[in-house]
């Protein structure tokens, strides 16, 4: 054995250690694992400090243990006081904060008139943050938070003393831009914006988030000020280019990571198929993502390792934590008490105790959504879990970046995969989680259901200018405001666009992009407020039977009122779980692009999409459904966009090259096609299967042949399908590989089964399926090589 291989092993015998320890119930030749990797420790890249830092802010990092910065550090934040917007792409705790607070504290320190804006996506960071500034006391610097938590009587001293603001993008639409005015003296002197974790602004919400940049930008220009943006992000592909679009400025990249990593052990784990038990039509069910990592956690506690499991649900999240405490009691009461779940939904007093009990160590374990992904700065972790592919690799790896924070100790980073067709492909192909460069984010400012509102605020804040209209999409804009004048939404006057109402529109427009206001869930025996649930999500998450989950506790939901926004439960405790089902139909409004080959084509374009929630399933917790119930809840209409292609009926058929499957097997093959590829779109897109949709049909009415339909699931879309088109041939191929690398004999969640289909995952086709992507990939792939190698004709 060599010494740099004798020296990998030593650093990771804590984290085998661990691993060892979940591992040791496991029965004899039924391993979980299906791949491990060692990932070495990285030493420190350190520089003196900058010559044009404060002397004052140099002293309160050094005395707060930053004795030297890392390089990328001092190269961001020498950008940013030199006047360059900059984004800074490194790795979770390579210490993002300190390239921005340096030039930010500098700046407020040595100008007592200077100001500076900070927006995080979530409070929870936003909060953490100004502890970590308020802690350093520098003299002059008079940082505050200004959110939805913020008291109103302490708002007004924000306005008018703070000169370093704390807040996200929600308060920055609906408190602080609407009444500029109230904030001139913050505004005149805005020397800079920072973007923290700005990576997770993708899609819709980075959509909304990057015009609502565009219209700060706008207002401190109006009051004399031009602020330097400073965007600190997780590793991601070309940052530069979605830092820009996002921030409506050219940004500069700063990339190399000089702080050091922990070692730390990555284990990819399947949990083992139940042989006694049968899902949806006979399926086999695997042991849940949750129930394994709810064992896990509870190991890891036992072991004194400090502990954080990612769920990707809130639901989830609360079962894992009640889970790993069931276990945990047996073994020893006390311990259960020190595990608890976090999520979103919680009440602001509720996650400030959750967060000071994990930041001290009294909690030992924690389940939680992403919510903690982004949120306090958790140091001295010893493991991590991660239960269910989060949807990137970005966000993967910054989960997994909680672990081992502090650099000297190695940690272990355990991902258990989902019945899920992209997790299942991920444990079975290592490299696509441990070589694959990161996504790019997508988002699209010009989609017009997100430009209409933000230049009806825009105008609302300041008349708009022909000349204002470049960073929000230019000619896009202009055909946006016609329709809007047309419609008398805006008024059109010699010198610019001007809102017509009394009324501000921004309390109208939701910029997490669900649609409206939050359903409030609401205990009906007590009248206590329990939580929220995005509008978007409600019909399928609180309708009528639904069991919701808050606290460790589960209640019934009694009855849904969309109309008035409130859920009624009580509280009950059932064995099982609850999964709704819904019908679809879908229309082609506009083709944008299409590629036609020998019997197969792809196409981009505008689709509406007609759904409805028609009932839901009952299952218990080891996944075998009790029953179905009927629902009748309220259609909806979505306009979107799609990615599809079309099979002529010669290539499905038995001719030479053709699929071979008669006419009967034919919509299950396309539908199990369906679901395996939106199961591994998100490989392709920023996305995850539930910001995505399918329908496929052996006779579509728009295209006359099979077709099968890959949509986004938000108004106008969010690039996810768009995505899809320009990778067709991989994301097809991977998608083919899954369900022949799949072993189950006719179809299961791992492969071709979805947890949202309506139709109750019948009729699929396993074998089906696999022909038909065979036959499409034949046509569809070769031709792709032919035109990479120059062998297409005009190509």
């Amino acid at each position: 054995m060599s010494v740099g291989c004798a020296k990998l092993r030593l650093v990771a015998n804590q984290a085998r250690r661990l691993l060892d320890r979940v591992l040791a119930g496991v029965p004899a030749g039924e391993s979980p694992l299906t791949h491990t990797a060692d990932l070495a420790r990285r030493p420190a890249d350190t520089v003196p400090w900058p010559s044009w830092a404060a002397p004052d802010v140099v002293k309160a990092l050094v005395e707060r243990g930053v004795v030297e910065p890392w390089r990328h550090q001092a190269e961001a934040a020498s950008l940013a006081w030199g006047g360059s917007h900059v984004v800074l792409a490194t790795g979770t705790a390579s210490g993002k904060s300190l390239a921005y607070q340096l030039p930010v504290l500098t700046a407020v320190h040595n100008d007592p008139k200077a100001t500076a804006l900070y927006l995080s996506p979530t409070k929870a960071l936003g909060a953490d943050q100004l502890r970590s500034v308020e802690a350093l006391g520098v003299e002059g610097v008079r940082a505050a938070s200004f959110d939805g938590d913020t008291p109103m009587a302490e708002r007004d001293w924000v306005r008018a003393h703070a000169n370093w603001v704390f807040t996200n993008p929600d308060m920055l639409h609906r408190g602080v831009l609407p009444n500029h005015s109230r904030w001139m003296r913050f505004f005149r002197k805005l020397s800079y914006v920072v973007v923290d974790e700005c990576h997770s602004y993708r899609g819709v919400f980075g959509s909304h988030v990057a015009l609502l940049l565009r219209r700060l930008r706008r207002v401190a220009q109006r009051y004399g000020a031009d602020p330097v943006f400073i965007l600190a992000s997780a590793t991601v592909a070309d940052p530069a280019t979605s830092a820009s679009r996002l921030a409506g400025v050219r940004c500069a990249a700063v990339t190399e990571d000089g702080s050091p990593r922990a070692a730390r052990t990555v284990a990819l784990w399947e949990p083992p198929l139940l042989e006694e038990l049968e899902g949806e039509n006979g399926a086999p069910v695997r042991r849940s993502a949750g129930a394994e990592t709810a064992r896990i956690l509870a190991d890891l506690v036992v072991e004194g390792a400090r502990s954080l499991a990612f769920v990707r649900s809130r639901i989830g999240a609360e079962l894992t934590a009640i889970g790993a405490r069931r276990q945990l009691a047996e073994v020893d009461p006390e311990l259960s008490e020190r595990v608890a779940a976090y999520r979103g939904g919680y009440l602001p007093e509720e996650r400030r105790a959750l967060e000071r009990a994990l930041s001290s160590g009294e909690l030992l374990g924690v389940a939680s959504t992403n919510a903690l992904e982004l949120g306090v700065d958790i140091v001295g972790l010893d493991a991590v879990v991660v239960a269910g592919f989060p949807g990137t690799l970005a966000s993967f790896w910054q989960q997994a970046g909680r672990a081992g924070r502090t650099g000297d100790t190695d940690a272990l980073v355990v991902f258990v995969a989902r019945d899920d067709p992209l997790d299942t492909y991920l444990v079975h192909n290592p490299a696509a989680v441990l070589e694959k460069p990161v996504e790019a984010t997508v988002l699209d400012p010009t989609n017009p259901y997100v430009l209409e509102p933000h230049l009806a605020c825009a105008a609302a804040e300041l008349p708009l200018t022909p000349d204002a209209l470049e960073p929000f999409g230019g000619e896009a804009a202009v055909a946006v405001l016609d329709d809007m004048v047309a419609r008398k939404v805006l008024r059109r006057r010699p010198n610019g666009w001007y809102w017509t109402s009394h009324d501000r529109p921004h309390a109208d427009v939701d910029i997490r992009g669900s649609g409206g206001e939050q359903v409030v869930v609401v205990e009906g025996e007590t009248g206590r407020m329990l939580g929220t649930v995005d509008p978007g999500a409600a019909c399928w998450t609180v309708h009528d039977g639904a069991v919701y989950l808050h606290q460790g506790e589960s209640y019934v939901v009694d009855r849904l009122d969309l109309e008035s926004g409130i859920a009624l439960v009580h509280a009950e405790k059932p064995e099982w779980s609850t999964t709704a089902r819904d019908t679809k139909d879908i229309a082609v409004v506009r083709t944008l692009e299409s590629r036609a080959y020998e019997g197969v084509t792809v196409n981009l374009g505008e689709v509406e999409v007609t759904s409805q929630v028609v009932g839901y399933l009952r299952k218990l917790p080891s996944g075998q459904v009790i029953d179905a119930v009927a629902l009748d809840m309220p259609t909806q209409t979505l306009r979107t966009r799609a990615v599809w292609y079309t099979v002529d009926a010669e290539l499905l058929g038995s001719g030479p090259g053709g699929a071979g499957l008669e006419p009967a097997r034919v919509p299950g093959a396309l539908h199990a096609a369906e679901h395996a590829a939106i199961g591994l779109l998100p490989l392709f897109a920023t996305c995850d299967r539930w910001d995505i949709g399918g329908v496929s049909t052996a006779l579509h009415q728009d295209t006359g042949e099979a077709t099968v339909f890959v949509h986004d699931g938000h108004p106008g879309g969010a690039g996810f399908a768009d995505r899809g088109f320009a990778a067709v041939v991989p994301w097809l191929a991977a998608t083919r590989e899954a369900i022949a690398a799949c072993t189950c004999p006719a179809g299961c969640p791992s492969c071709v089964q979805s947890p949202k289909c309506g139709n109750g995952n019948d009729p699929l086709d396993k074998a089906g399926g696999l022909a038909v992507l065979d036959v499409v990939l034949g046509v569809v792939g070769a031709k792709a090589h032919d035109v990479r190698h120059g062998r297409v004709e005009g190509s």
